[in-house]
């Protein structure tokens, strides 16, 4: 190896290491290191690493399980069936199963443990037979807590869609004790049950954490006037842990322990017609940690919360509400966790909150500040909840209110995190194990239960059923679909709003009125609006509610709700090219993603020859509207490097979040819409596809001039690559303020993306450069911008960075241009920070701006032109959802024979 190769090799290695500094230097400060950590992989033999864990299959070795029984011993078997909303089937791809008792022994320290079981309910192939996932019940034990009874993981699993998850406790090991968890088949009124597990974690946690501090004053019961202790003989049950206002965080992002943080968003309540409030976020500043532990929560947590909404003239009308359903008969733990992030509340007394649990009010002016003792020193207010007497059923809705105090100088309240664990009883046990009377009898048989559906051969069985006897069938799948959806609340505590429940109302009608609307269409968290509250909500399509045109046809603002949620409404026209398969791939998409950076789907009218599409309401309108011919002022440049990195976060859970890679196909900056808080949300999903794990489809090409891939337009292969270089036409936009494609301009600058390609090769890219961001950017993160840029825009795909690369890099610039002008202000903080005038650095590795004599190259792009010829034009389907002063400019989509 030659000097330079080992030069480039320290250099990349050290930039390598730097790049992980950064990206952990806010967790890894702060990280707790458990004493005990087993990772045991059930039916798996050798070890695995998966997500930054080291799992430890129990055959053959010291995890072995334990079984008193001398005949039908548990066996290792293998899933059928691989999990639909996993990232990794691992640990699920292997189950310990028996059809008698089996136990695991664990040597551990002394001290609070976590142990979480991991389900996956599916078909399994053992030595002799399979075992399918209807005659899997089973109870857990734990030491001397029950931690489960009569348990069905097919029937509890939480979402039609979500067939594997994981059940969390907490367990105080005593010194010198071993923990052992045994696992025994239910049998009812059969004997052909079988107890299974596919995974157990043990991680070991602060003494304290949960558990209440010695000679401290307690935990406040709602409605009653006294303390609760948590003693070291109460076990815990995880019900729900969420980062309020922010995304879902791994196990891996937690501080340690592993614990996985949902976002709010499916228990905000009331569930039919959210008022979501916003988000807010705090980047900047350090957190101290005077009050509570560094390893609490992950440092992401304190910096984002959900609040009604600044300058709003009726917020004491509005709260926050979220709704939990909880099990009759246990006491429960709520743990909410503040941190004032507001940069205006700097006095205690200024923001001062009511909280309410079961409409009790338990706090009638909780005052961060006073509590904290400063901005952004996060707190928590732990609470105890019981609903035995005042329950008539087996669960009820536990929920969490806050409201603005009237004597609040800012009307608003904000919740950073919420934790809530159910305590067990006397008895030591923690599940109830009920089963609804109106469903079922009180010993229920499994067996009776085996025509239960089961993957895709029980849904097609269900579809010839239901062709052959619809009007009986329907109202017997019904009755089993409510009793499942009891069980399932009953047992996790899911939110399961009104929205899923009334799914087969929804069905139902669809027969029932035999009304015109597509039963392919999804039946999924999407609300249905009848034609008649689309008119109410839009003033009867009032062109005064007109907010944009496109080629879809209108857009409107309208109210709901009684004028308690403002929406985008977007109205076919029916001169429109655009029709039902792109309307209903739009409701298709839309229903199965939820993501923080992506503009979510409220709901939907098909009603006669109207096809209507109901969103969320995005007051800053599109990206395109603040970077030229709107007359808004101009963004700042790190303004523009947020939404960037917003929107290809919001990309890159498409290509690699969902369930299946989804490529957008139509990526620009009049489909990138900006929320009230600058925040960036991808929209418009009538052209996406679904992919197949980055092997190209061959489909017809479809897109917007000036965006479209090149590789893809010249052959008709679509990969998640095509929106890489869409995205990188919108960061070369952003830069220069100016259209990908203007026929105005000299023929070598009309394209964006080929002029740009010049002008890098040229060292002249500084030339195109927005003149409102002359000296606002440091030449470092410029350097680093226009490398990504050029990078997306290569002409092969294969070329091209994915986009949690992109994310990578843009974070990167991002961080230059902060360090930059921090050392700027230190300079001189009184002087405003301006930079020199840019000049570009290429990367010092060879950087292939143009193919090299390939079958398809940018060359042969610019003899297409603008794609004239053999094509045929339809207009985009785009839209925008702002308040005022929209302008739209219809692009054209290109679809190639």
């Amino acid at each position: 190896m030659d000097i330079l190769s080992v030069s480039n090799f320290t250099f990349l290695l050290y930039f390598g290491i730097f790049l992980i500094h950064q990206r952990h230097l806010v967790v890894s400060e702060y990280l707790y290191t458990p004493t005990d950590r087993i990772f045991l992989s059930c039916g798996s033999s050798g070890d695995t690493t998966d997500d930054d864990r080291q799992w430890i299959g129990d055959v053959n070795s010291k995890y072995s399980p334990l079984e008193p029984h001398s005949v039908n011993k548990s066996i290792a078997a293998t899933a059928l069936d691989q999990p639909t909303a996993s990232t990794s089937i691992f640990p699920y791809k292997n189950a310990r199963i028996s059809q008698s008792q089996f136990t695991y022994n664990f040597k551990l320290t002394a001290g609070p443990k976590f142990v979480r079981l991991y389900f996956f309910p599916t078909t399994y192939r053992g030595s002799n037979n399979n075992f399918t996932a209807t005659k899997g019940f089973l109870d857990v034990t734990a030491g001397p807590y029950t931690l489960l009874r009569n348990f069905s993981a097919l029937l509890y699993a939480g979402d039609w869609e979500t067939d594997t998850f994981t059940n969390e406790y907490t367990i105080l090991v005593q010194g010198n004790q071993q923990l052992n968890i045994t696992f025994s088949p239910f049998l009812g009124d059969t004997n052909d049950t079988y107890a299974y597990i596919n995974a157990i974690e043990i991680v070991s946690m602060p003494t304290y954490l949960y558990y209440t501090m010695p000679n401290s004053s307690g935990v406040a019961v709602v409605g009653e006037n006294e303390q609760f202790y948590i003693q070291n003989d109460t076990a815990l049950e995880m019900h729900c842990r969420v980062n309020i206002g922010g995304n879902s965080l791994s196990p891996t992002e937690d501080t340690g322990m592993y614990r996985a943080w949902d976002s709010d968003v499916i228990y905000v309540y009331p569930v039919d017609t959210p008022f979501y409030g916003q988000t807010i976020l705090q980047r900047n500043g350090s957190l101290h940690y005077s009050k509570v532990q560094p390893y609490t929560t992950p440092e992401t947590v304190y910096r984002v919360a959900r609040s009604i909404g600044q300058n709003k003239l009726d917020n004491l009308k509005h709260n926050l509400t979220w709704q939990l359903i909880v099990e009759r008969g246990f006491k429960y733990l709520v743990r909410l966790h503040f941190c004032e992030i507001d940069s205006r509340v700097t006095k205690p007394g200024e923001r001062l909150i009511i909280i309410s649990m079961n409409n009790e009010k338990v706090d009638t002016g909780f005052d961060i500040l006073q509590t904290s003792g400063g901005q952004m020193t996060p707190i928590y207010k732990d609470y105890i909840v019981t609903g035995a007497e005042k329950a008539k059923t087996d669960t009820y809705e536990l929920l969490i209110s806050l409201k603005p105090n009237e004597s609040s100088v800012y009307d608003d309240v904000i919740l950073n995190g919420l934790e809530v664990f159910k305590l067990s009883n006397s008895r030591y046990v923690l599940d109830a194990g009920e089963n609804p009377a109106s469903a079922s009898p009180p010993s229920p048989s499994p067996a009776s239960l085996s025509q239960l559906p089961n993957k895709s051969n029980n849904k097609k069985a269900l579809l010839i059923a239901i062709g052959t006897s619809a009007p009986g069938l329907l109202i017997a799948i019904s009755l089993y679909y409510c009793w499942i959806v009891s069980r399932r609340r009953r047992r996790k505590g899911k939110h399961w709003d009104s929205r899923r429940e009334s799914l087969f109302c929804w069905c139902c009608s669809l027969y029932n009125a035999k009304s015109s609307r597509s039963e392919a269409l999804p039946k999924e968290l999407c609300r249905y609006f009848s034609l008649s509250e689309i008119r109410d909500a839009t003033n009867n399509f009032d062109d005064e509610m007109v907010i944009g045109k496109g080629g879809f046809g209108k857009v409107f603002k309208g109210v709901i709700d009684g004028g308690e949620k403002i929406v985008a409404i977007k109205r076919l026209s029916p001169e429109s090219g655009q029709g039902h398969h792109q309307f209903e791939t739009e409701i298709k998409m839309l229903s199965h993603l939820r993501h923080v950076h992506l503009v979510s789907l409220i709901g939907y009218c098909y009603q006669g020859r109207e096809m209507i599409l109901v969103y969320e309401y995005m007051t800053n309108g599109t990206l395109q509207e603040h970077l030229y011919g709107a007359g808004n002022d101009p963004l700042s440049w790190r303004q523009r490097l947020e939404i960037c990195i917003g929107t290809a976060r919001g990309l890159n859970y498409l290509h690699t979040g969902a369930e299946q890679i989804v490529i957008h196909r139509d990526v620009k900056t009049t489909n990138i819409l900006l929320d009230e808080n600058w925040i960036a949300k991808v929209s418009d999903f009538g052209l996406s596809r679904l992919g197949l794990d980055s092997n190209p489809i061959n489909t017809k090409v479809v897109g917007t001039f000036g965006y479209l891939d090149l590789e893809y337009a010249t052959r008709s292969q679509l990969t998640e690559k095509s929106d890489v270089y869409s995205f990188g036409v919108v960061l070369l936009e952003v830069l220069s303020g100016r259209k990908p494609v203007n026929n105005n301009l000299e023929e070598e600058k009309r394209s964006l993306a080929l002029w740009a390609k010049k002008c890098i090769e040229n060292g002249t890219i500084h030339e195109i450069v927005d003149p409102a961001l002359r000296g606002k950017i440091a030449p470092e993160c410029f350097d680093k911008f226009v490398e990504i840029a050029e990078k997306c825009v290569r002409d092969k795909g294969i070329d091209r960075p994915n986009m949690q690369e992109v994310i990578e890099m843009l974070e990167f610039a991002l961080l230059r241009q902060d360090n930059a002008d921090a050392e700027k202000k230190a300079t001189n903080p009184s002087c405003e920070v301006v930079y020199p005038e840019l000049l570009y650095h290429p990367p010092q590795y060879p950087t292939p701006l143009v193919s090299d004599g390939s079958e398809f190259d940018s060359r042969t792009a610019s003899r297409m032109g603008n794609f004239h010829g053999n094509s045929e034009t339809t207009e985009s389907s785009s839209w925008i959802t702002s308040s005022t002063n929209y302008s739209f400019s219809d692009t054209t989509n290109s679809t190639l024979t």
